[in-house]
Parts: C-alpha cells; sequence; structure tokens
C-alpha cells in the first residue's frame, strides 16, 4: 500500500507541471519579444526614438529686394531679434507652469500676459483677435515678440530652464532704406502673414515656397510680384531633450533667397514728385478760397509721371500716405483702423490708381479729338459766350467770361467751356435727341472710351479702379439700381433731415432718371457730371497725345533678377491699342497745348521757363462737385514724360497744383533758371534709362551703363 501514489498527489504534480509550463512558455515568449525589439527590430525603432528627440524649423528664406531703375534698394531685409513660443510644449505643462511661463515671457518681452495669450491663439478659434492671433501652421513657434533688443534676447537663451519652450532667434524682416527720402508706400505694398486658407491651397499644390510662418505681399508690387520675391524656406532639424530644449542641430537645409524686382521708378524724381505734392498741399490748406470765403480742404492729392514712350512709371505719389514699416513685424488694430479711417483720410487708398474725380477741364483735347475725326475741322470757329443756354438753363463759362468766335485752339488755351457745350449739344440733336433711346450714338463717348477711359489701364499693381464713363447705358443702370431707394423717399412727407435740393432730386430721379438730357451730354463734354477718372487714366492718355497715339499698359517692373544677378525675366512695355486718330489731328492738338503753357491757363506759372528748349505742353482743369470745394488737375507732358497732378477740393488747377507741377519738370531735366542740363541717360531723371542696373558677382548693385540717348 506504501508504494501506491494517490489520486489527490497526482493531481497536485499535474497542477505544478503545468504551472512550470505556463511560466516557462510565458518567459519564452517575453524573450522572444525582446529578442525582436532588440535585435531584429531595434534599428527601427531607435529610429523613431531618435525621431521623438529631434524637431523640424522652418528657415523662412531671405525675400527678394525690390529697386529702382538705377539699382538703388526701395526695399531690403534686417535681422531682428524675434521671440517665440513652442505652443505644442506648452501644452504639456501644468495650467500653474502655464500661467508661470507665460508671465515670465510678458514681462521679458515688456507685455502683458494677456497680449501674449492672444498671440497664442490660433485664428478663427474662440478669443482671437484680428490682426493679433496667429494664423500659421499650429506645429511652429509662434512669435509673440518682435524687434527686441539683443539683451532680452540673451536672457532668454542664458536661462532656458526659465523659458522652457521659448526661443530667442534672428529672422529676416522687411526695412525700406528710403533713397532721397522717399515714401512710395503705395507702389511698394507691404506684408503679413499667410492665411489658414491660403496655406491649404498652397499645401494643396504642392506649393513649397509657402509654409504656415510665410508672410505673404498684400498690397503694390509685394503683392503682384509674390511668388518672385518670397524664395524657398529651408528646414533645420534640431535635437531637443524632454523639456523641449535645444541640444544642438541635428540637420540643415538651406533656405533659397527670392529675386530681386527691377522697377523703373526713379528714387531722385520720386521724391521730388512726393515733396512736391506734399507742399502743395499745405499751401493750399492756409489759402482761402474765394467761393466758400474759408480755406480749401486739400484734403487729398495724386502725382505721376510716366515714361510717355513706353508707358513705364518713373514716379507714383498719394496723399495722404502711410508709413511701409508700420506693418513690419505685424500691425496692431488701432493703426490698422487708422489706415482705414475715413476721418484720417483712408490713407491706405491709393488716389493715384483708386482714386476716381471728375476730369474737368483736362478732358477737352480728347473731346477735341471726337469732335475732329467725327466732322468739325481745324478751321471750325465756334462762340465761347458767357453762358450757353440748354432748355430752361444756362451753363456758364468759368467766371463768366466771354472771349468771341474761336478755333479749337484758342478754346483750349482759355479752357473755355461754352465752346465744347455747343459741340456735345450738337452731337446729342444729331444722334441721341431721344432721352430713352439708350443705344443711341455718341462720337465723344466713343472717343473717351478709345483712349482707355471707364476700364482699367492694366498696370501691374492689384486694385486699380476703373473709373467711369456715364454714357447712356450706365444711367439706364444705375437708375434701374438707386430707383427704389429715391422713389421711396420722394413718396413720403419731406423731413427737416431732408434737404429742400434732395427732395426734389429724389421726385425727379424716381420719373425720369434714366434719361440723359442734353444737359447730361454738354457736361460730358468738358469732364463734369459723373464721369470719372483716375490719375493714372489720365496719364496714360496724354502718354498717347505724346508718342502719337499708342496706349500702354502702364509697368512699374522691368525685370526679375536671381540672386546670382541673372536676368531671369524681362517685363516689356505692353500696347494696349493704337488710336485711329489720325496724326494731323494730334499734332493739332499738340500745338494747341503748348499755347497752353505759353499764352493759356497755364502761362502765369511758366514765366522764365525754357520753353524753347524744354517744350511743356499742358491741360489745366477744374473740377466742380457738388457740396465740395473744386478739384484741382493740371496735366502736361513732352516727348519723354508725362506728368499729372490733381489736389481735391484745392480750387483752380494751375491755381493749386502748377507751381509742383513746373519744379517737377525742372528736376526733370536740370532745369536752373534758363539753363538746362544737357540729356544724358547716365544721369537720373534726364532720359528714362533703357537699360537695367548691373548686378556684380560680390553682391553690389550699380547703375545701369550708360547708353547713347537723344532728347
Amino acid at each position: 500500500m506504501g508504494g501506491l501514489v494517490s489520486p489527490s498527489s497526482q493531481r497536485s504534480r499535474m497542477r505544478l507541471v503545468v504551472v512550470q509550463v505556463l511560466a516557462f512558455s510565458l518567459f519564452a515568449t517575453l524573450f522572444v519579444r525582446l529578442y525582436y525589439l532588440q535585435v531584429i527590430g531595434g534599428e527601427s525603432y531607435q529610429a523613431q526614438a531618435a525621431d521623438q528627440s529631434v524637431r523640424d524649423i522652418v528657415v523662412q528664406p531671405q525675400r527678394g529686394l525690390i529697386v529702382d531703375s538705377q539699382g538703388r534698394p526701395l526695399v531690403a531685409n534686417r535681422t531682428s531679434w524675434v521671440i517665440s513660443v513652442d505652443r505644442t510644449l506648452l501644452g504639456k505643462l501644468e495650467e500653474k507652469q502655464r500661467t508661470e511661463l507665460v508671465r515670465r515671457v510678458s514681462v521679458v518681452v515688456d507685455a502683458t500676459p494677456a497680449d501674449v495669450e492672444a498671440r497664442l491663439v490660433t485664428c478663427g478659434d474662440p478669443g482671437s483677435v484680428r490682426d493679433v492671433c496667429w494664423n500659421g501652421s499650429p506645429y511652429q513657434p509662434v512669435p509673440v515678440a518682435t524687434d527686441v533688443s539683443k539683451d532680452v534676447a540673451l536672457r532668454v537663451l542664458e536661462q532656458p530652464e526659465d523659458y522652457p519652450g521659448v526661443l530667442a532667434e534672428q529672422q529676416n524682416v522687411r526695412s525700406y532704406p528710403r533713397p532721397f527720402g522717399i515714401n512710395l508706400a503705395h507702389v511698394l505694398g507691404y506684408l503679413s502673414p499667410i492665411t489658414e486658407d491660403e496655406f491649404d491651397i498652397a499645401a494643396e499644390r504642392d506649393d513649397r515656397s509657402l509654409n504656415g510662418a510665410s508672410v505673404v505681399g498684400r498690397a503694390g508690387v509685394e503683392k503682384q510680384y509674390d511668388e518672385w520675391l518670397r524664395g524657398l524656406p529651408g528646414y533645420r532639424r534640431v535635437a531637443v531633450d524632454s523639456m523641449g530644449r535645444v541640444l544642438g542641430d541635428d540637420s540643415l537645409v538651406e533656405s533659397t533667397p527670392g529675386d530681386t524686382l527691377v522697377t523703373s521708378i526713379d528714387a531722385k524724381v520720386q521724391a521730388v514728385v512726393e515733396r512736391q505734392l506734399a507742399e502743395r498741399i499745405k499751401v493750399q490748406r492756409a489759402t482761402l478760397d474765394p467761393v466758400t470765403g474759408r480755406n480749401y480742404e486739400a484734403d487729398s492729392g495724386a502725382a505721376v509721371v510716366l515714361d510717355a514712350k513706353t508707358g513705364r512709371v518713373v514716379a507714383m505719389a498719394s496723399q495722404p500716405t502711410y508709413d511701409p514699416d508700420v506693418w513690419t513685424g505685424g500691425i496692431s488694430q488701432a493703426e490698422l483702423a487708422r489706415l482705414y479711417s475715413e476721418k484720417a483720410g483712408t490713407p491706405l487708398l491709393s488716389r493715384a490708381t483708386q482714386g476716381q474725380f471728375a476730369p474737368g477741364s483736362t478732358w477737352k483735347p480728347f473731346m477735341t479729338a471726337g469732335a475732329l475725326t467725327n466732322g468739325y475741322s481745324m478751321d471750325t470757329v465756334l462762340p465761347c459766350s458767357s453762358g450757353f443756354q440748354v432748355g430752361n438753363r444756362v451753363f456758364r463759362n468759368h467766371e463768366s467770361a466771354a472771349y468771341g468766335s474761336i478755333s479749337f485752339a484758342q478754346a483750349l488755351e482759355v479752357s473755355c467751356n461754352t465752346f465744347f457745350y455747343r459741340i456735345g449739344y450738337n452731337f446729342w440733336q444729331k444722334f441721341g435727341s431721344d432721352p430713352a433711346d439708350i443705344d443711341a450714338r455718341d462720337p465723344l463717348v466713343e472717343e473717351a472710351k478709345k483712349f482707355g477711359f471707364g476700364s482699367r489701364t492694366g498696370i501691374d499693381l492689384p486694385g486699380e479702379a476703373p473709373g467711369r464713363i456715364a454714357d447712356r447705358h450706365w444711367k439706364q443702370a444705375y437708375y434701374e439700381s438707386q430707383k427704389d431707394y429715391y422713389c421711396d423717399l420722394s413718396s413720403k412727407p419731406q423731413t427737416a433731415d431732408t434737404s429742400d435740393f434732395v427732395y426734389k432730386f429724389s421726385r425727379e430721379f424716381c420719373i425720369e432718371g434714366n434719361l440723359y438730357r442734353a444737359g447730361d451730354a454738354v457736361n460730358f463734354s468738358i469732364g463734369q457730371g459723373d464721369t470719372i477718372v483716375t490719375p493714372l487714366q489720365l496719364a496714360r492718355a496724354y502718354a498717347a497725345l505724346s508718342n502719337g497715339g499708342t496706349l500702354y499698359a502702364p509697368t512699374v517692373a522691368k525685370a526679375i533678377v536671381s540672386p546670382e544677378g541673372d536676368v531671369l525675366r524681362r517685363i516689356a512695355p505692353r500696347k494696349v491699342a493704337q488710336l485711329d486718330v489720325p496724326k494731323k489731328y494730334l499734332d493739332y492738338i499738340d500745338s494747341a497745348l503748348q499755347g497752353v503753357t505759353r499764352e493759356g491757363t497755364m502761362a502765369w506759372k511758366m514765366i522764365d521757363f525754357p520753353l524753347d528748349k524744354v517744350t511743356v505742353r499742358a491741360k489745366t482743369g477744374s473740377a466742380e462737385v457738388y457740396g465740395k470745394q473744386s478739384t484741382g488737375w493740371v496735366a502736361s507732358y513732352t516727348k519723354d514724360y508725362v506728368v499729372v497732378m490733381m489736389i481735391s477740393q484745392a480750387g483752380t488747377g494751375s491755381g493749386s497744383t502748377g507751381e509742383g507741377i513746373r519744379a517737377i519738370w525742372e528736376a526733370l531735366y536740370g532745369i536752373d533758371g534758363e539753363t538746362v542740363r544737357p540729356a544724358r541717360a547716365a544721369t537720373p531723371g534726364t532720359v528714362p534709362p533703357a537699360r537695367l542696373p548691373q548686378f556684380l558677382a560680390d553682391g553690389s548693385i550699380m547703375p545701369p551703363v550708360p547708353a547713347k540717348a537723344t532728347r
């Protein structure tokens, strides 16, 4: 009996064996797994672990230069210390640690914790503030302060334990060298951070020139040629510890600088134009308006200088203006509001390309061309009476002056309104005496459109305004869009808030606001009424008078040059149309406009100017606007240049801008008294350079090589 094993003992022994087998199996499994992780898959997991300890930082490229026709930098770059915060690491901190870190950052950058927090919020998220929030990549460190001092940057760099996840690094930002003190803000434009939508579109197109921290052009040539200027970003991989502190560089892909934009702007001429425009506005604001009995408002103005032979923009100024550097590093809400403020004069609006004004008598040369090509002759003589009656209204000549029977040339010299009233009225009677016929022919309207009015010039600047030709079709469309408003206003009893004029106008407009009457036609003939133009449109049309009838699309850019100095693209003048005005008529108008500066309305501003050596043609204009003071214009040209200046609410054309126009011509040709500097392409402002600046191997830029030129 003693040699037998009980059943219970056998079961215990079996359990022990099973447990031993299970334990062995578990250890075997763990050993195999460990062998796989350390030996077979070791390299893969080591690589993944390394990836967790490195971080990609975008290295923004240096944006391309913008230079003038002589190679002078108009926009360059400078380095700026920027303090950024890594939001990925910030999110890993406890609430108390996060609050303390934000407080430390706010102290070191001289801001409030609320300001820092606002910059860390992604645009579009709850609590985001426009123009303060971050609209870049969520994985990119967020800049919370730019242009900080070197001492601040060193403090962050030398105390990483106090500023975990906070970066201090130098970045390239835009700078404005301002040769000759120029502003040129509306031509150059500005930059702002890329939006989320733009970033998504770039990602869809696999556009690697943009990333979540990019800045892009928003206006001017910065926007028009953004793709050339922006360059290609690089990437720097850095090793970091568990707290996000940078331990060292892992690898680097260099960024590629943007290309250089060569413009046709001459900074020396631009400086004169800006100074004269600002000075004339200042003078007129201190001058009494005899009509209103108060000083002129002179609320805004513009000036344009074109190369008459090519349409290139030599100078362009607008007032009021702004400091282009205000956008560098981000703009505050208060600053942005001021740029859009009507009280401040809407400084962001370029009056040269976006301002639209009645042209006044500067319109008359084009009406002359329309008349001469549609039945009138150069021998035509018409009365220049003090007034011209249309229906029950008398349209007056300026200051009710009368000059007897005169020719087209004399009418341009003395700027006779009643002479052109008769032409406009005659064409209305001949072709369109039915006010409701919106398809009636109008030779003067046709001619204005041929000279490019009523449509954009095609300049290589964004946001250009089209102007307006107030013909029969426009009047019908305007009536349909406004009829309900005015009919509703006129159907109600007149209140104290509604003037007699407005109430009467509303009733008349409701009944017959679509009719194109004789009064509309005579107003059109002298550049009054609802027709409006931009200063650039007017300059372009006068260039066509100068060069024999070629209408160009004005251009600011001349070429794109690589960082190595190679010309990547030449931007040639672009011909839009060739006018079908016979040469004899253009010559006749040209001769008449010479008379304006010698004996006509501009002569008193050109006394002792050497007109025999520099033959300036001109036309003055004073456009009347209901409820405002007159807008003053002078449009002038030689065979080389066109110079146009206008000032809103500043009085007569020659009275408000005449001295400024003369000063610009003196600067262009180097006139000192009656001495004229010899025309040489090497002399800035004398003859527009045909060649590009020289880009040398050491990165320096030299003026163009002189080319033989004649005036």
